[in-house]
Parts: C-alpha cells; structure tokens; sequence
C-alpha cells in the first residue's frame, strides 16, 4: 500500500505540471496565430518539430538507459561514473548532430523553412543544449526527484512562454521565437548543472559500463526516429507538397487533439523507474497492479477528452486562433485525438519489453509504423490535404498498439486487461450520453467555452459514478493518498 501510495503522489505531481505545460501550447496558440502571418507561425511549427527530432536520434537511447539501469544505483561512485559516461558521450554525439545541422542550413531552409537559412544556424546550437537538457532532467527522474524535476520542466515552459511574448510584442518576430528558445535552454542547462554537480560532484569516468550502455539503448534510436516520423513528420511532407501556410492551417487542430498526451506524458516518466525497482526485487504483483490501475485511469480521463474536444474542435479553434484556421483545421483534431489515445495504451503496455530488456521488439514496430505513415502521405496529402494527413497519423499509430498487444498477450507473464471490456463500454456510455447537451450550448466565447467544458466533465463523472465504475474503496483510496502527510 505503501508503494501504491508514493506512486500515486508522484504521478499527482508529474500530472500537475504535465497539465501546465501542454496547456502552454494552448496559451501560445492566439499570440502566435493572431500576430504572426500564417506562413511565419507555419516556420515556427517547423521550428519546434526539429528540435523534437533530434535528442531521439542523437543521445543514443543514452537517457532512458541511465533510468533502466541506475534507478535501483546505491553508492555514488557507481552513479558518477556512470552519469559521466554517458554525459561524455552526449556531448560528443550532439555537438555533431548539431554540427551537420549548421552547415546543411541552407539547403535545409530552402526545402522545409522558406529560405530562412539563419533560423536554422540558430537551431544548430539550441539542438546541442536540448540534448544535453534532456540527458541531465532525466537524471532527475532516474533518482525520483520529482519535484525538482517538474520545478525544472515548469521554469522552462514558463520562461519560454514570457520571452516569446515579449519577442512577439516587441516586434522581433520569428528570430525572436527562436533566440528565446535558446536564452532558456542555457538558462536551464545552466542551473541543472549546479544542482548535479553539487548532488554528486565530478569525476573523471572509467566508462567500464559503456558497452552494455549502448547495447541497450542503441536498438531504441530507430524506434525513436520511427516514432517521430509517425508523430511530427507529417508537418515537413506538408511543407514541402503544399507550403508552409497550411503546415499553419494543420498544427492548432493537431495541437487541441495532441493535448490528451497530458494524461499519458507523467506515467511515461515515472512509470520506468518504479516499475524498474519492483521488477529488480521480483514483486510481480505490485508491477502488475500498478499498470492496470494505470491503464484504466488514463482511459477514463483520454475517451471523454477525444469524444468532447473533436465535438467542441471548431468552435474551439475560433476563439483560440482564427476563423480561417478553424475552418481548415478543425477535421484534424478527431483522428489526432483518438491518435493520442492508442499512442497512451501502447505506452502503458510497452513498459512490459523494457522491464524484459526487449527493446528491439519497439524498435522494429516503429520503423514498420513509420514506413507506413510515410508511404501513405505520399499519396494522401497531395490528393486530400492536411486532413489526409491526419488520417495517415491515426493509421499508424494503430500498428504498433496491434504488434505490442498480440505480443504482450501471448508472452507476457502480465495481463493487464482482465475485465477491461466493461470498463471501456461504461466509458463510452457516460461520455456520450453528455454529448448532446454540449451540443445544444454552442459555445462562442472563452466564457461558454470553460462553461461547457467545466459541465461536460461533472456530468460525465456522474453517469461513470451511477454506472459504478468508479468504486468507493478507489475514491477512499485516492482520497487517503491526498490527506496523507
């Protein structure tokens, strides 16, 4: 119970600031949409699908293998050495990544950035300090830092946030953007290095552990990229078959749908280190109990969200950017949502190979997925559009949760969807017996809007609580954990 306790509060925490920073999309959407011509905020979208490429390539699977293999770490030396292992070879391999972006800028710019060739030299360093950002928050997630994590995940969205505005009201504009991109990538990489460096000093590594490292974590480099091209490819082959325009059209109706990750983004972090522990010390109970309950109340939270946001999507859209948006945009959100939905059960079921060190399985999905989405976007942009792009994306997240379910379910030592069918019918039924009440209230303000949202989820909880899906032991349950000291 204890486990189940700390676990909970942690996710209470991550959740929290994982709820603020996608929010943060939402808040720049109407600043970015209503000063910046629709080409300028469809570079900006380029912008930041670049910077999310290449940590996932160029840090070598080296994060998420220091969260395997030191959470269980006792003394400090071992974590030195290893932390400076990797970190040495971090640097190495981001600063060339980094590098072959500055000189390739100019043919880059030309295909995929309008010509904006010192935007992309630019992006050349913060990539560099991005890798190394990543590397040194997932420090504090391999040791369950969290607060410091979420305090350190909070400072830079809302830096980012401040020094955007200001660029943008100042009249900067786009080099603007980008410059207050790096301010707080150096700002933060900045403090982060105090606080480790402080936490475990410095040491000259040995890198005795190094090959087992990277034969752990070079297999996930071509999910990784897989991944990203299933999820953010789609906004270059948008650029470059239709303009950087309608990469404007297609990213706030993929941004509305694409917020569910909210309720997926804290298991993701946490759920590797608790569940890396308990697998150690054997109790495959807890691992067990801790993925169901995981499970069921991402989708509890996820179905109603895709069901109410592709329902409100326009009306949304309208007051948050622009009617011409809205009108282009707004079929996106649907399929990124339902997207999101199967992209959170993978991530759940997924942890399964990781605790089993079958990485390679994630890998080979992905490059499949990936092949998918871009075989079939060569055929469907250029004859439906963005739409078309959005239903490519939902088609290929579909494969992986297929390969990892038939997987898990016939090698697993866990089920996790025991009596999981009557969970999702009585999710499906309260959420849409709301449904025609938001309809009727047509929102049109931000006022209605929050109105409605606010209404739409009381009434659904409801109808969930009438249906006994959620139990009064779960409630005491949950109620103890927030009370406890």
């Amino acid at each position: 119970m204890q486990e189940y306790q700390l676990f909970a509060k942690r996710i209470g925490l991550i959740g929290i600031t994982n709820i603020l920073i996608s929010l943060s999309g939402i808040v720049l959407l109407p600043i970015l949409t209503k000063t910046l011509p629709i080409e300028e905020y469809g570079i900006y979208i380029q912008i930041t699908v670049t910077i999310g490429l290449f940590p996932g390539v160029a840090m070598l699977g080296l994060p998420y293998t220091m969260v395997r293999y030191l959470a269980a770490a006792k003394s400090r030396e071992e974590i030195q050495d290893a932390y400076y292992s990797i970190a040495c070879i971090t640097v190495i391999s981001a600063g060339l990544a980094s590098t072959v972006l500055f000189f390739l800028a100019e043919p880059i710019a030309a295909a995929l950035f309008d010509g904006r060739t010192t935007i992309l030299e630019l992006l050349a360093p913060i990539i560099f300090l991005e890798c190394m950002n990543l590397l040194q928050l997932n420090y504090f997630r391999t040791f369950l830092q969290i607060r410091k994590y979420s305090f350190f995940l909070f400072l830079k969205t809302g830096l980012q946030i401040i020094l955007i505005v200001i660029s943008i009201l100042t009249g900067h504009g786009l080099l603007g953007v980008v410059m207050s991109f790096f301010v707080t990538s150096l700002i933060l990489f900045l403090i982060m290095c105090f606080f480790i460096v402080h936490g475990i000093g410095i040491t000259i590594p040995t890198f005795r552990n190094l090959r087992e490292y990277l034969l752990f974590g070079l297999p996930t480099i071509p999910g990784n990229f897989s991944s990203w091209v299933v999820d953010s490819s789609d906004r270059y082959m948008i650029a470059l078959f239709l303009g950087a325009a309608y990469v404007g059209y297609y990213s706030p109706g993929y941004t509305l749908g694409n917020i569910l990750t909210m309720f997926i983004s804290p298991l993701v972090f946490i759920l590797p280190a608790i569940l890396s522990k308990l697998y150690e010390e054997n109790d495959l109970q807890a691992v067990q109990t801790i993925l169901q309950y995981s499970l069921k109340y991402f989708l509890i939270l996820a179905i109603p969200s895709s069901i109410g946001l592709s329902v409100l999507s326009k009306p949304i859209l309208s007051i948050l950017s622009t009617p011409e948006i809205a009108s282009n945009g707004y079929l996106i959100t649907p399929f990124t949502a339902m997207s999101a939905i199967f992209f959170g059960i993978y991530a759940i079921i997924v942890q399964i190979l990781f605790l089993e060190k079958k990485t390679i399985i994630t890998a080979k999905v992905w490059i499949v997925a990936a092949l998918i989405n871009f075989g079939l976007n060569l055929f469907a942009i250029p004859f439906f559009g963005i739409v078309g792009a959005a239903i490519t994306t939902f088609c290929a997240f579909i494969f992986p949760l297929g390969v990892i379910l038939y997987y898990t379910k016939k090698h697993s030592f866990i089920d996790i969807f025991h009596d999981f069918n009557k969970t999702i019918l009585h999710i499906f039924l309260a959420s849409l017996c709301v449904i025609p009440i938001i309809i009727m209230i047509k929102p049109s303000d931000i006022t209605s809007l929050i109105v409605t949202i606010m209404l739409y989820s009381f009434l659904y909880f409801v109808f969930l609580f009438m249906l006994r899906e959620i139990k009064e032991q779960e409630i005491q349950f949950f109620k103890k954990l927030i009370i406890a000291k």
